[in-house]
């Protein structure tokens, strides 16, 4: 059986993380306004596609629902000139204060031009911006080949690493 690493970062806050972003050109981030289990679907789909995000793919459309109206969880839309080009997700834990990121990809034909590294930018300059004190994530060895450097990259620190079996 296939072995998969996995491993969980997080960022606190702190002030070198409330920097300025500047956008490229005729690019726009947002979060959706209204739940729309269809734009969630497409995403997961289509950036998932290439790293075996599937578990949601089986899921009928009540518990999409479900999820996206989670009250504490937010879906963000990068476009360029008003084309879909990535998202994000993620939720709030009360609790602790702090931002959990779900999901976040770029779609493979906007690949190559350093988005990713963007939008996790973006991500977390709002996210301590609203006072929240920290971010984690996980990602494995399955997803982008460049997913766990961008997230070194912005200061994220592995607080957790496990090898987990893959089944295909």
């Amino acid at each position: 059986m296939p072995k998969v690493q996995r491993f969980f970062l997080e960022l606190k806050k702190n002030k070198k993380t409330s920097k300025h972003i500047f956008f490229p050109k005729n690019t726009k981030i947002s979060l959706v306004a209204e739940n729309d289990i269809n734009i969630n679907k497409f995403f997961y789909r289509h950036v998932g596609k290439d790293h075996f995000w599937r578990d949601r793919l089986l899921w009928p459309d009540h518990k999409w629902k479900k999820y996206v109206n989670n009250k504490n969880l937010e879906t963000g839309v990068m476009k360029i000139n008003n084309n879909l080009v990535g998202f994000y997700e993620q939720e709030f834990h009360e609790e602790k204060n702090e931002m959990e990121l779900i999901q976040m990809g770029i779609l493979k034909e906007y690949q190559g031009k350093k988005l990713g590294s963007f939008l996790l930018k973006y991500i977390i300059h709002e996210i301590f911006r609203r006072n929240i004190e920290r971010l984690w994530v996980h990602t494995c060895s399955l997803d982008h080949k460049y997913a766990l450097n961008n997230y070194l990259s912005k200061g994220l620190k592995i607080f957790r690493e496990e090898e987990i079996d893959f089944i295909l």
